[in-house]
Parts: C-alpha cells; structure tokens; sequence
C-alpha cells in the first residue's frame, strides 16, 4: 500500500469523521495537483478493493475491511 492510500485512510482518524468528502481527501495532497489526481485515483482503487464506501454526493465512509487495513498499517 503507498503513502498516499495509508494517508487517505488514516484521514477518517485524523478528522475524527465517520464520513469524508472528496475535498477532505483531497488535503492529504496538499495543493499539489498531481498529488490531489494520487489522492482521487487512490480513494478510487480503495473503492473497488472494498475498503471504502461510496456514501453519494462525493462523501466516503470506511468499511470494515477499510478499518481493519488502518490498524494493520499504523
């Protein structure tokens, strides 16, 4: 997993959210546009891998398997 993933799902933690939305995510990039595509196609992958849900109107919500990887990283 990259620096990018871990940090997309530790920002559930960091902002003590149980739902994020997109430009939340998005801080883990900073203002760095190349850093903010990482960060969009990572929530992306995180999706399909089941690790996060998609909550609609750009809004995500880890999963189990989503909290079970944050712990197995930290």
């Amino acid at each position: 997993m990259n620096e990018i993933t871990k940090r997309v799902l530790r920002s559930f933690a960091s902002w003590n959210k149980e739902k994020l939305d997109l430009h939340e995510l998005f801080e883990v990039g900073g203002n760095d546009p190349e850093q903010r595509t990482a960060v969009f196609d990572a929530v992306e992958k995180l999706v399909q891998d089941g690790l996060l849900n998609e909550e609609g109107n750009d809004f995500y919500s880890l999963t189990e398997k989503g909290k079970q990887a944050v712990m197995s990283n930290e």
